[in-house]
């Protein structure tokens, strides 16, 4: 699977007081290109939870490299792969252009809501390492 990108603009609300993208944006812009691979998936996140399943952020290691600042168009760019029957594994970056702002590893596991760890959906094990 190539890359999947995911742009976004940064708006007045998502900088501090020094003009600068606040430091936990980051993990929403990542988040919402996470979301858009699970539609790409072909998943439903609202029916899997109406079956009692969700997905659950278990690790991150993030790096700051720069900052990004109000009026900047970015993008995120993520690789991602089952890396197990249970684990997601995605490296997410978040660039201006070609410059990297940001980067993250991330795993994500599936959980039933009474929080007992399940297997990742089929569409997602099917894909092995992308």
């Amino acid at each position: 699977m190539t890359p999947h990108h995911f742009p976004l603009t940064v708006y007045y609300e998502d900088t501090d007081m020094a003009g600068v993208v606040y430091y936990a944006n980051y993990l929403r812009y990542i988040e919402r290109a996470r979301s858009e691979i699970v539609e790409a998936c072909g998943l439903d996140q609202n029916a899997m939870k109406a079956q009692g399943l969700v997905f659950v952020v278990t690790r991150v290691e993030a790096d700051y490299l720069s900052p990004a600042r109000m009026g900047d168009r970015l993008i995120v760019v993520t690789t991602h792969q089952a890396a197990s029957p249970v684990r997601w594994t995605f490296d997410q970056e978040v660039r201006r252009g070609d410059t990297p702002l940001f980067r993250a590893h991330v795993i994500a596991v599936t959980m039933t809501t009474a929080g007992k760890p399940v297997r990742l959906p089929a569409e997602i094990r099917a894909m092995g390492a992308n």
